[in-house]
């Protein structure tokens, strides 16, 4: 069998079978995780422009688009909401590959769900397999010895990639394609992945509709599947296929299949504690640590933010971009900025939303403060990356004294779980930004219910109510 005929069949197989409990659970998590992101994200500038997209299109109804009483299309269900799930980066991280699984793959499993009438567990073992799917070939992209993703070295998107292939192969089960389809589904989805990170560096907001189009495209590929088109077997590991196209010869297919279908990397992914780009936590956490023990931004002469050398590109270069963002949005992706926020700051939650608007972003203290902020490359760091992103964060009083935290591990990871308390509050958090008071705790508990049996269209009813809605 290639790669993708081994993935159709283990694929076509846990459709039928269904998940383990414990994974299951996961997956519930997970889902609850992504819906509170895309409540939290409902007032962002992205999600009104696909939106407007969406509504031009216009189509049958057949699946929830968040924020809306009317039923959309299933593939612009899964757009409008896959851009919502991605547009704060507070999406779950997958390591060493360093992409966000659940936010493309979760999107499109809803939206597919809903329009063939699942139930809650067979959405929830299609996600299982299409995070499964997206993690494994980000996976077979990520180069030992270079310590990072070629992905990622060469500026693309994995999260956009993988995650329309892993999004595909979710919407192919809930269409009921057997295992050739589902073969096919790779074959088609390996066409329509995409996304640069060039946005990182120097602005614009597409990468907030990566996981929509990746959504997106996943389920359109199940429906060209569902209609007969095909796609080549050999997509995967072909001369002229996805691993060679995207990665070229630095690449390990085997990654791909070893264990697949017995082996999960889906429980091992990081939650994220703070709404801002991955690389910029365990700075965050370094400041909190400061700031208990009783630093203060006025006594600071300068900072020192050391982090793994291929984090300076995303979070500190060009530097002159990252000591001033020029919005909320990408002061979420500034080594400096959040550092001086969570060192200035630092609530109950860390920083939360509230430190990424525009107005927090222009605020010149914590611009001061940013200035006083140098990123480095850390060498014990850049030893840990990718498999942590960890950072050192070294403080010059003015009084003579020097105070450094180092943080090697990373909140949200199975090394430092989240507790159920701390992903609620998460959930609370996200919901205050878009629910009347009291209408998160009907939400939430209608999305766990899917562990249960619960048909999707039933757990998502509550997010029609626009009567909720602020």
């Amino acid at each position: 069998m290639t790669p993708a005929e081994r993935i159709g069949e283990v694929a076509a197989r846990i459709a039928r079978d269904g998940i383990a409990d414990e994974l299951a659970d996961d997956l519930v998590a997970r889902t609850v995780d992504v819906v509170g992101n895309c409540l939290a994200a409902l007032r962002e500038g992205p999600a009104g422009i696909v939106g407007a997209v969406v509504q031009e299109w216009g189509g049958n109804g057949a699946a929830t688009g968040f924020g809306r009483a009317d039923l959309l299309p299933a593939p612009s269900a899964a757009l409008l909401n896959g851009t919502l799930a991605h547009s704060l980066d507070f999406d779950d991280t997958h390591l060493p590959s360093v992409l966000h699984p659940s936010s493309s793959v979760v999107p499109a499993a809803l939206a597919a769900a809903e329009r063939f009438g699942a139930a809650g567990p067979a959405m929830l073992a299609a996600a299982a397999v299409g995070v499964e799917v997206t993690c494994r070939l980000g996976m077979a992209g990520y180069d030992e010895e270079l310590g990072n993703s070629v992905f990622f070295e060469r500026g693309q998107h994995a999260t956009a990639i993988c995650g329309a292939v892993g999004a595909a192969v979710a919407a192919g089960m809930l269409a009921g394609l057997d295992a050739a389809g589902l073969t096919s589904v790779i074959g088609i989805a390996a066409s329509m992945g995409a996304g640069i990170i060039e946005a990182n560096r120097t602005g614009g907001t597409i990468k907030r509709v990566h996981c929509g189009w990746a959504a997106h495209a996943g389920v359109a590929a199940a429906d060209l599947a569902r209609h007969g088109l095909t796609g080549p077997p050999t997509v995967l590991e072909g001369r002229f296929g996805f691993l060679q196209a995207f990665c070229g010869d630095r690449v390990h297919v085997e990654r791909v299949t070893d264990g697949l279908g017995e082996q999960w990397e889906t429980p091992g992914i990081f939650f994220k504690p703070y709404p801002c780009n991955h690389f910029t936590h365990a700075g965050i956490d370094a400041a909190l640590a400061l700031r208990r023990d009783g630093v203060r931004a006025e006594q600071v002469r300068s900072l020192t933010l050391g982090v793994p050398a291929p984090v300076l590109r995303t979070i500190a270069e060009p530097p002159e971009e990252k000591a001033r963002p020029r919005s909320g949005y990408h002061a979420a992706f500034s080594g400096p900025y959040t550092v001086a926020a969570a060192l200035l700051g630092g609530g109950g939650l860390g920083v939360f939303h509230e430190d990424f608007t525009d107005r927090a972003a222009a605020d010149p203290v914590r611009l001061e403060l940013a200035a006083r902020v140098c990123c480095v490359a850390d060498e014990e760091s850049t030893a840990i990356f990718p498999r942590q992103f960890p950072a050192v964060l070294t403080a010059e009083l003015l009084d003579g004294r020097t105070v450094a935290r180092r943080v090697l591990a990373n909140r949200g990871g199975p090394r430092h779980p989240l507790s159920a308390d701390e992903l609620s509050a998460k959930f609370t958090g996200n919901a205050a930004r878009a629910l009347v008071p009291g209408a998160a705790d009907d939400v939430v508990a209608a999305l766990w219910d899917l562990r249960d049996g619960r048909r999707v269209s039933d757990a998502l009813a509550p997010l029609r109510k626009t009567e909720l809605f602020l």
